[in-house]
């Protein structure tokens, strides 16, 4: 006999309060797990190719293992090194960039910024704001990140715990199957496919769009000569996946540095400017339809939404969490309005039926 209704959604109840509990008092200590398991969870589709060619899962997985280390090896004495070095100085430089931003304003527009104008005083505070918060946050990340664990233990335990994962990830699958309800197998499993499949679109597909946008990025404006240009690539192509927010900052960033850089030298100007436009254009008409399609479900105020949410309540654990869950409450959602529209409380038949 099926349990009530009720009973299973007081049941279901209790084990997500549990679950948001458990984040709550364990978010810190489970962050290498959670960053374990989403490289695994991006990997596997990887393996499973590999596998397909005839190779067994610890061979598969053993090859992106040696591949994943060759790679971090590269960033880390390549690039790695450069781009703390490239942030540190933007942070010790940016007073003197608004000293110039300054004296530009001031020699053609003085009635603007005369001595007693509230845009000058401002002007002249945001440099040294800026340095000496900007330091402040630097550190402040570097203490969190070393009270939430020791970046050592960090470097180390995420690669072991997405290898294992990785490893296991289809009899996990299988096993966790095997656990579900019987009664409710059939439908768990398609809302499991479908947050899947939005997930898949979202998270492998826009990781690896910020990913290209992030390195061509950052390689065109080092080629075109702009200073720092590793470090607004770099930026400009991790924040992508907030539609339009990588463009708009990563090439506001970069134009400005490059008024301050090459002022008079329009083409270098303008050829900065083409870099972000030809990066949107390449994101907008190839890039995200090939890799990320048009059926993700994640509307952008839905995903900027449960960014700021869980970050308020669970921190950096939380903002790496927010948009799985997000996908997941997207297909709920969609799932129990579908359910409402075919239930007697919208079509009303069931009243009539009975009369």
């Amino acid at each position: 006999m099926a349990l009530p209704v009720r009973t299973q959604i007081q049941f279901w109840g209790i084990a997500i309060a549990m679950f948001l509990v458990v984040m709550w008092f364990l978010g810190d200590v489970i962050l290498p797990f959670v960053l374990g398991g989403a490289v695994a969870y991006f990997l596997d589709p990887v393996a499973d190719r590999i596998e397909s060619m005839g190779a067994s899962r610890a061979v598969a997985v053993a090859l992106i293992t040696l591949v994943a280390i060759c790679i971090f090896v590269i960033m880390a004495l390549l690039v790695i090194p450069t781009l703390v070095n490239q942030t540190a100085n933007l942070i010790d430089i940016a007073p003197q960039l608004f000293n110039d931003l300054q004296n530009f304003l001031t020699a053609r527009f003085p009635d603007l910024v005369d001595q007693d104008s509230t845009l000058r005083q401002s002007l002249a505070t945001i440099g040294t704001t800026i340095q000496e918060r900007g330091g402040q946050v630097v550190e402040t990340v570097l203490a969190s990140l070393g009270s939430l664990v020791n970046v050592a233990v960090l470097l180390v335990i995420v690669p072991v715990v997405a290898f294992y994962l990785l490893y296991d990830w289809d009899r996990m699958v299988a096993e966790i199957d095997r656990l579900l309800p019987r009664e409710h197998a059939p439908v768990i499993r398609r809302l499991a496919g479908e947050i899947d499949n939005t997930l898949a679109s979202f998270i492998r597909g826009m990781g690896t769009v910020c990913l290209i946008l992030g390195t061509y990025y950052a390689v065109a404006l080092m080629l075109v000569g702009l200073q720092f240009g590793l470090v607004v690539g770099a930026f400009a192509g991790l924040v992508t996946f907030i539609p339009y927010v990588g463009a708009i900052l990563g090439g506001a960033l970069a134009i400005g540095l490059a008024l301050f850089q090459f002022w008079g030298d329009w083409l270098s100007i303008g050829l900065v400017a083409g870099i972000f436009v030809l990066g949107q254009v390449v994101e907008g008409n190839i890039l995200t339809p090939k890799l990320v399609g048009e059926s993700v479900g994640l509307h952008p105020v839905w995903l900027i939404f449960a960014l700021s949410v869980f970050g308020a309540l669970f921190g950096f654990v939380g903002m790496l969490v927010a948009v799985p869950v997000a996908a997941a409450i997207g297909v709920l959602m969609r799932f129990a309005v579908q359910q409402y529209l075919d239930s007697a409380l919208y079509t009303g038949q069931g009243d009539r039926d009975t009369e």
